[in-house]
């Protein structure tokens, strides 16, 4: 089933099971898989073997003709379990874009980078590595926190951040609420605010726990859900939070095991993990309270995954992940490049991210970031529709009106660089841990 929310200007309408509510809105790959001529490693991009060193972050051409897209994405860290997908879903763009005949006459790179995450702070020199490499844009990083830390970084050079998964709402406020060069395909929290929320109420929760990492993505998305939950009517039993780096969760736990809620919604990463067990043991884990988790700890927690849980520990608990169906063709093509993905959150993200570059890079006649940028987003509103490089790519060489619809939905993007439009899909457990799509839900911002 398929539903459809719209959000506008933090006031969001949206369809219960039998009324109209109106709310308030609020790991790496194999180095086997990768496209043969078209990625390397940041570290060997900038060791050409060439006698002319390479150049210093920022210090490059602004254009050399060559449109490479340099990934910063989590292989290691507290979000490694996003990376394959991400990862695949750019090779895949890649592989794509060159079967149909590149652009500006050449082959398009892929030069890959970790983010890590907020805790290992190895983004801001991955990031001079992949800048040293010539990439024009840099997709990632997954994390909006990660991405704070290198967003200046990469503007100050001259190139495009797109960010596949990113869903802190201060992306479209202060210094970044203007046209720039960061753009994403992961809609904002407004709308995984909205949704969670609204499957609750649909669920029949009316008075929710809320357990959540105190840092900027956690405190978002817990205000965001818990300002629909009470704009709909429903009580939240009680908020908590836990520091990013913290090592024991004893005295959150007995808050939420004493809150006296009908559902506990865990807003985290692979710290989930480590909380769940001790929830269970105060008696307010998955089979005493209906627990929700979001895109950041909706992982594979099965026996063959690390982290890991027992076997029926997650059997019910639902998550919500920002984007499309990635089933049928394109899940079977992503896992021929990478037979290993048991996630496909954020492929389609990705693939869009550079597939919709890409195309701009084609539309602008030049690789250069702020040419590229100025009409990006102009490659998913307005003229005829296309949903794949090859299908607009005449258009685009024609300077022909069009509006690409991507594999993670109509993306839509705004003035800000966020998707005005996109879906969300709801999750469901198994009794091996494992999360597969139950529903989608397509909304407006």
């Amino acid at each position: 089933m398929n539903r459809t929310i719209k959000a506008r200007h933090h006031r969001i309408a949206v369809a219960a099971v039998a009324s109209l509510l109106v709310l308030t809105a609020c790991g790496s790959e194999d180095d086997d898989n990768e496209p043969s001529g078209t990625e390397s490693s940041a570290s060997e991009s900038s060791d050409t073997g060439s006698s002319e060193p390479a150049p210093a972050a920022g210090e490059g051409e602004l254009s050399d003709g060559a449109l490479t897209f340099g990934s910063l994405l989590p292989e290691t860290g507290s979000l490694a379990f996003l990376g394959p997908p991400e990862f695949a879903g750019v090779d895949l763009a890649v592989q794509d874009i060159n079967a149909a005949g590149g652009v500006l006459g050449a082959d398009v790179e892929h030069v890959r980078g970790d983010s890590g995450d907020a805790d290992s702070g190895i983004a801001p020199a991955e990031t001079d590595e992949l800048i040293a490499a010539g990439s024009d844009v840099i997709v990632g990083a997954a994390s909006s926190g990660v991405s704070f830390t290198v967003i200046d970084q990469i503007f100050d050079a001259g190139k495009i951040m797109f960010s596949p998964a990113n869903t802190s709402t201060d992306f479209d406020t202060g210094d970044y609420a203007q046209p720039d060069l960061y753009f994403r395909t992961a809609p904002s929290d407004i709308l995984q605010g909205a949704v969670m929320a609204n499957l609750l109420i649909e669920d029949g929760k009316s008075n929710v726990a809320i357990l959540a990492r105190q840092d900027a993505y956690g405190q978002t998305l817990a205000q965001e859900i818990a300002t629909n939950l009470e704009n709909a009517g429903s009580a939240v039993a009680a908020t908590v939070f836990y520091g990013e780096n913290a090592q024991t969760f004893d005295a959150q736990v007995e808050e939420i095991a004493n809150a006296g809620g009908d559902a506990l919604v865990l807003v985290g990463f692979e710290e989930t993990a480590t909380i769940v067990p001790q929830l269970i043991t105060a008696g307010a884990g998955p089979q005493d309270l209906d627990t929700y988790f979001v895109d950041g700890n909706t992982a594979d927690y099965s026996a063959d995954s690390d982290p890991s849980l027992p076997p029926g520990t997650l059997e019910g608990v639902k998550g919500t992940i920002p984007g499309a169906d990635t089933a049928g063709d394109f899940q079977d093509r992503l896992l021929e490049l990478n037979p290993e993905l048991t996630s496909f959150a954020y492929a389609g993200e990705s693939y869009d991210a550079v597939v919709t570059s890409a195309l701009a890079t084609i539309v602008a006649g030049t690789d250069e970031g702020e040419a590229v940028a100025a009409v990006l987003p102009d490659t998913t509103t307005g003229g005829t529709k296309c949903a794949s490089f090859e299908e607009c790519l005449p258009m685009a060489e024609a300077g022909e009106d069009f509006d690409y619809d991507g594999v993670s939905g109509p993306i839509e993007l705004g003035e800000t660089g966020s998707p005005t439009a996109a879906s969300i899909g709801i999750y469901e457990y198994d009794a091996e841990n494992r999360n597969a799509a139950i529903d989608y839900i397509a909304g407006e911002i």
